[in-house]
């Protein structure tokens, strides 16, 4: 069995997990010596994402006294066949202090096929000074499922409130759960020209128009802003695997740009090459 990875461990790369779940993948994939390595390795980010689900999760903390903690809060999904695992909530893409009061986070969680989301456990290690944490509610969006789940829970996870328990088994409410035309991942490889100056540490952000007028929401290729330092310099070339929209068979223009700011926001683009998954995961 072949499990290659080639992603960040780390709070602060990547999507911030330290743990993660690997699939296996036919062997011609990771194959050296093979003669269609190139292709094998370039096909591999779309094989490894067509196996795995991304969850955007979404926790928000009470508007009460002491509703915050200093805790470490970890969460597990439970689907009809099979659960993530205890997953770490450590890096929240919205605030640097995780869980405040009134605040809500957002963190990334990446799972093999779990089947359809019934509940979840959500809870917290009791450490820390301030450690008791009231949970007003979590939201999971699976783009790849074109499902969206709403979690309320409006109660303490503290040893001294309520009726005592750090953590908690939630079901998600029927009546809020969304639906939607499910995303597909797209390959995108941006290439950077080589000429002086060609570089840029500005946010990145394309959009994909099919045919018939569609067009996919505008999306961020980086992350933070540290990979924004590290991605698009001068003769690089940089891969992304993004979820969005569909936008069908055609890809009849993008539109591709960067916010500005910072001191060398100004950028030489080569070139972009995409590739979409078909819905048949080929």
């Amino acid at each position: 069995y072949y499990f290659p990875c080639q992603r960040w461990l780390a709070v602060e790369e990547d999507d911030g997990q330290i743990v993660r779940e690997l699939v296996p993948v036919d062997e011609a994939f990771v194959k050296k010596d093979s003669e269609n390595d190139g292709q094998s390795l370039a096909t591999l980010g779309l094989e490894q994402k067509a196996k795995s689900t991304t969850y955007t999760v979404k926790v928000k903390t009470g508007d009460k006294k002491n509703a915050g903690t200093d805790a470490n809060v970890f969460i597990t999904l439970y689907g009809s066949k099979d659960d993530t695992g205890t997953v770490s909530l450590k890096a929240s893409k919205i605030n640097k202090n995780k869980f405040e009061r009134g605040k809500v986070d957002e963190f990334t969680v990446e799972s093999v096929d779990i089947g359809d989301l019934k509940k979840i456990k959500i809870g917290h290690d009791n450490t820390g000074n301030s450690n008791g944490w009231f949970l007003e509610w979590v939201e999971i969006d699976a783009p790849s499922l074109g499902q969206c789940f709403k979690f309320p829970c409006g109660r303490w996870l503290d040893k001294s409130e309520d009726d005592g328990a750090i953590e908690r088994i939630i079901f998600p409410a029927e009546l809020q759960t969304r639906e939607y035309i499910p995303f597909v991942p797209y390959e995108i490889t941006v290439y950077t020209s080589d000429i002086f100056g060609a570089g840029t540490d500005a946010d990145v952000f394309i959009v994909l128009y099919g045919t018939d007028g569609i067009c996919t929401q505008q999306k961020s290729l980086c992350l933070n802003k540290r990979e924004q330092r590290l991605y698009f310099e001068r003769n690089s070339v940089n891969q992304f695997i993004v979820e969005l929209e569909d936008v069908g068979d055609i890809i009849e223009k993008i539109r591709i740009g960067h916010k500005g700011g910072g001191l060398n926001s100004g950028w030489h683009l080569d070139r972009v090459m995409i590739r979409r998954l078909l819905p048949n995961g080929k």
